[in-house]
């Protein structure tokens, strides 16, 4: 068996070996600020246009409609991710960047390239109509798209396959819908109050209607195709980049196809939006529900097969494994803790949950051949993780484990899977042939 290579250096490490310090824009305070600065103006642009355009109170009358299905689909996708739940950072970076920074390049990018088909062709219905169906869904989408492309370049660890993708993009399209939603049903609040609309025949209930009860699910359908591609490239190893810049580019065009779809119905007919709804968007929403619920499944399993070698090593209980890798059994695992040891033993739990997870996932990457060069280094770190936090997890999740794990026939083989070949000293963490990768051929 090879040994692995050299721990790599420090990344402020010069080649010989002599630290040096970062550039000035090379901290992380600094880029966290400038993100924050860009999110922030972005939002006060976009809050002062839309007020604008809406007028102060149908400002407050889109924003107390358009926020109703926003805790819904967050929900809906922050259940996706907990196999293995993202930080909460990354999640309000996306929220924020679709619903400030990707609805600011929208609006401003929408509005001069209608503008500008207008005058160049004398044709304002003409450019309305080709602006809802080409220019914005090629402007929408892709301004999306950059928040989770800055995800998959700069938080590649919490990044790992087709739902970190999924999960990431639905949480940009959500923020996305909401401003986007606060405009549209502003206006036609502004609508029904000169032409003296109101109750169920007014424009802002048609609007609410279309928008809030018939496609919520819109915006984040669209540009989970993009998170999907994404994802699809999150395992490819660091020599298969055409791979890596093949998918996101497939996913972006199917989301972009698929939007032109959705907004090029209005010019179908009169039933043409019924149509596209009933016999595109349905069907293409509960395909797409599949296969996110499926490899959600798949990740549980790959959890499953992979945490046993850790518990033979002695890093895990034999119960673990199989609990780690039930969403039920986690979740009482949760209750347990926080029943027993409070909010701080639960908290635990979940991140010992989530770093096993990372775990099974690193393993699983190494088996396949793209582990990275710092496979011994990372996983290192993640049993390290796990170690500090056994005090709280190993009962929940033995606990769980009992209260779930389907009954076995005596004689059958251990209950919760391979007994450990040796069980670390009391106290101390053991450290099972390490230095050696046995990924590596």
């Amino acid at each position: 068996m090879a040994s692995s290579p050299p721990y790599p250096p420090y990344p402020g490490a010069a080649p010989g070996g002599t630290p040096r310090h970062p550039h000035w824009w090379q901290r992380p305070a600094v880029r966290y600020g400038a993100m924050v600065t860009l999110l922030a103006l972005s939002g006060l642009v976009i809050l002062a246009l839309v007020r604008e355009q809406t007028g102060t109170r149908g400002f407050l009358v889109g924003l107390g409609l358009a926020v109703l299905p926003v805790p819904l689909l967050l929900a809906a996708f922050r259940w996706l991710g907990r196999v293995e739940p993202g930080p909460w950072r990354n999640l309000l970076f996306a929220f924020a960047w679709g619903a400030c920074a990707a609805a600011l390049i929208a609006i401003v990018a929408n509005s001069f390239a209608t503008r500008w088909i207008a005058t160049a062709t004398a044709d304002p219905a003409g450019a309305d109509t080709l602006g809802a169906t080409v220019i914005a869904p090629v402007v929408e989408e892709t301004a999306k798209a950059a928040a989770v492309l800055l995800l998959f370049l700069f938080r590649r660890r919490d990044f790992h396959g087709i739902l970190g993708g999924v999960v990431a993009a639905g949480f940009t399209a959500t923020g996305f819908a909401f401003t986007e939603n606060v405009l549209y049903l502003g206006n036609a609040f502004g609508t029904d109050q000169l032409t003296g609309g109101s109750g169920i025949a007014s424009v802002t209930a048609a609007t609410f209607f279309v928008r809030i009860v018939m496609s919520p699910f819109a915006h984040p359908l669209f540009t989970v195709l993009t998170g999907i591609g994404f994802g699809a490239a999150a395992p490819a190893a660091d020599r298969q980049r055409v791979r890596r810049v093949l998918l996101p580019l497939a996913g972006l065009l199917l989301a972009m196809g698929m939007h032109a779809l959705w907004n090029g119905s209005a010019t179908l007919g009169q039933f043409g939006f019924i149509a596209v709804y009933g016999a595109f968007m349905v069907p293409a929403f509960g395909l797409l529900t599949w296969l996110v619920v499926w490899t959600r499944q798949r990740e549980l399993r790959t959890v499953r097969t992979e945490l046993p070698a850790y518990a033979v090593a002695g890093w895990l209980r034999p119960a673990e494994p199989f609990a780690l890798g039930s969403m039920r059994a986690r979740r009482l695992a949760r209750k347990f803790a926080r029943e027993h040891g409070g909010r701080p033993a639960a908290r635990a739990v979940a991140q010992y949950e989530a770093f096993a997870t990372s775990l099974a996932f690193l393993r699983h990457r190494g088996r396949a051949g793209k582990a990275g060069a710092d496979f011994v280094t990372r996983e290192r770190e993640l049993l390290l993780e796990l170690w500090r936090r056994r005090a709280a997890a190993r009962p929940a999740l033995e606990h769980a484990a009992r209260l779930t794990a389907p009954p076995v026939p005596y004689g059958a083989g251990w209950a919760y899977g391979p007994v450990p070949a040796r069980w670390p000293a009391q106290g101390q963490p053991p450290y099972p042939a390490y230095g050696e990768n046995p990924y590596r051929r």
